[in-house]
C-alpha cells in the first residue's frame, strides 16, 4: 500500500499522519496490519516499530516489511526506555484495554509525544441508538455488544478529563467524520476522536 492508497482507503490515518514530523522515530501500539507505519516510512521517511498481539496481524505487518514485536500491551511497555521514540501512536486500540490509565501513562513515558484515537461514544448516531434502547453499531463501532473487543467507551470530554488526571498536555485534538475534521459540535458530530499529547513539563511519575 502506498501513500495515496491509504489516503483513499483510510482517510482517518492519512489525516493523523500529518501530525507526525518528517523523519520521526515512531512506535505504533496496536499496529494491526502495519498500514500506518508503512505509510509513514514511505511518505515521511520515518522509522520505528509496531507492537501487536494478534498472530494474523503480526504476519500482515511482517509481509509489509514492518518491524513488529508481538507483545500484549496490557503488560506494559517496559521493553522500551523513557523517551525512546519521537512519537507513539495508539490508534483505535486504547478502548480495547482493561487498564486504560496505566497504559496511557506508559505511552507518554516512552514517547516525547503521543497520538491517541478512539471511537467517540457521544457521536449522535450512538446517542440515537441508546435512546432506542440499543447498543450502538456504526462504522467506528462496528461490533455487536456480545462480540466487541472494546471494553471501554469514552467521549471527547471524558478523555480530556483523563489526560488532565494523568498530567498530560493536550497539544491539539480533533473529531473526525469520514476522515474529515468536524469543527461544529465535534463531540456530537464526530465519530472518531484524535488527541495529540505530551507529558506536562515538571510532571514526575
Amino acid at each position: 500500500m502506498n501513500f495515496d492508497d491509504l489516503n483513499s482507503l483510510r482517510p482517518d490515518l492519512a489525516f493523523i499522519a500529518h501530525w507526525v514530523r518528517e523523519g520521526s522515530h515512531v512506535l505504533d501500539v496496536g499496529c494491526g496490519d502495519g498500514a500506518m507505519l508503512r505509510y509513514l516510512e514511505l511518505g515521511k521517511n520515518c522509522s520505528g516499530y509496531g507492537v501487536e498481539i494478534a498472530d494474523d496481524k503480526v504476519l500482515e505487518s511482517t509481509r509489509r516489511g514492518i518491524s513488529v514485536i508481538q507483545h500484549d500491551m496490557e503488560q506494559g511497555l517496559d521493553l522500551f526506555r523513557d523517551n525512546a521514540f519521537d512519537m507513539v501512536l495508539c490508534l483505535s486500540s486504547l478502548q480495547m484495554m482493561q487498564h486504560v490509565e496505566a497504559r496511557l501513562r506508559d505511552i507518554v513515558r516512552v514517547g516525547q509525544e503521543a497520538i491517541v484515537s478512539f471511537p467517540n461514544f457521544a457521536y449522535w448516531p450512538h446517542r440515537v441508538a441508546l435512546i432506542r434502547g440499543r447498543m450502538p453499531v456504526s462504522r467506528s463501532l462496528p461490533y455487536q455488544w456480545f462480540d466487541t473487543p472494546n471494553v471501554r467507551y469514552a467521549t471527547i470530554h471524558d478523555f480530556k478529563d483523563l489526560a488532565e488526571k494523568c498530567g498530560l498536555e493536550v497539544l491539539e485534538y480533533v473529531a473526525l467524520a469520514e476522515g474529515k475534521v468536524v469543527t461544529f459540535l465535534p463531540n456530537l458530530r464526530g465519530s472518531l476522536a484524535v488527541f495529540r499529547l505530551r507529558k506536562k513539563a515538571g510532571v514526575v511519575e
